[in-house]
């Protein structure tokens, strides 16, 4: 399975799969944090804007956020590649949400398709079986 990101991120959807699942469920946890934190500064810089350093500030945070989220978006991949369904627990808030459901990911080594689909305002992560010839 290969992803391509939008953003840098410090590791790869294959090193995020190699990783064990704690590791990967507490980066979720840890990151999931990170972006109520960054939600809640946001709302305040976003009253105070006539300012540039705080403008500035406000644009960096928002490159932050889609970064963060995409990585937790890499993360559940590896979890869902490792035959673990991701549900409600590391799901993110529907405003959270940087990717527009369906979209293929690839196909895994057993040949199954992975999709991520929008279910109630969270993503959940299905393999399905390859209808390949």
């Amino acid at each position: 399975m290969d992803y391509s990101p939008r953003y840098y991120q410090p590791f790869t959807l294959r090193e995020a799969i190699a990783l064990d699942v704690s590791v990967i469920t507490e980066e979720i946890s840890r990151l999931q944090n990170s972006l109520r934190k960054l939600r809640e500064t946001q709302s305040i810089l976003q009253e105070e804007q006539h300012d540039p350093d705080i403008k500035k500030a406000y644009e960096e945070n928002e490159q932050v956020i889609g970064s963060q989220q995409e990585r937790i978006t890499i993360l559940k991949m590896a979890l869902t590649e490792k035959g673990l369904m991701t549900g409600l627990h590391y799901d993110l808030q529907p405003t959270q949400h940087i990717l527009e459901p369906p979209v293929t990911t690839g196909s895994s080594e057993h040949g199954h398709e992975n999709r991520i689909t929008s279910e109630e305002g969270g993503f959940k992560f299905k393999k399905l079986q390859s209808h390949r010839a």
